[in-house]
């Protein structure tokens, strides 16, 4: 599976952003898909993850303010940001992988394929 991330951006504070991540090379919709994120000299973060039966998680900070989709027809997972604050700047990152169980999404040793990034800045 090829991943391809979209959508980043500068926005100011409180603004929104849609990241799209088009898939290619396989048949999308058995897999697992979560966006990540990393600044330097840190770990890379999940931010959000969404099964193929569309069970969803998100890490605590971006709650209520993001929301991750899926269309198989398209092989896209998308990631809306709203309401986005300097600290959600980062280098974001899709993935895809067979995890097996929803209690492993945000585990990033579990999936096998990843996205280039795509850098988000969020300006105060």
């Amino acid at each position: 599976v090829q991943l391809q991330a979209s959508g980043g951006g500068l926005v100011q504070a409180g603004g929104s952003l849609r990241l799209s991540c088009a898939a290619s090379g396989r048949p999308f919709g058995s897999y697992d898909m979560a966006w990540f994120r990393q600044v330097p000299g840190k770990e890379r973060e999940f931010v959000a993850g969404r099964s193929p039966i569309g069970i969803t998680d998100y890490t605590d900070s971006v709650k209520g303010r993001f929301t991750i989709s899926r269309d198989n027809a398209k092989n896209t997972v998308n990631l809306q940001m709203n309401s986005l604050q300097p600290e959600d700047t980062a280098v974001y990152y899709c993935a895809a992988g067979t995890l097996g169980s929803s209690r492993y999404m945000s585990d990033n040793t579990r999936y096998d394929y990843w996205g280039q990034g795509t850098l988000v800045t969020v300006s105060s």
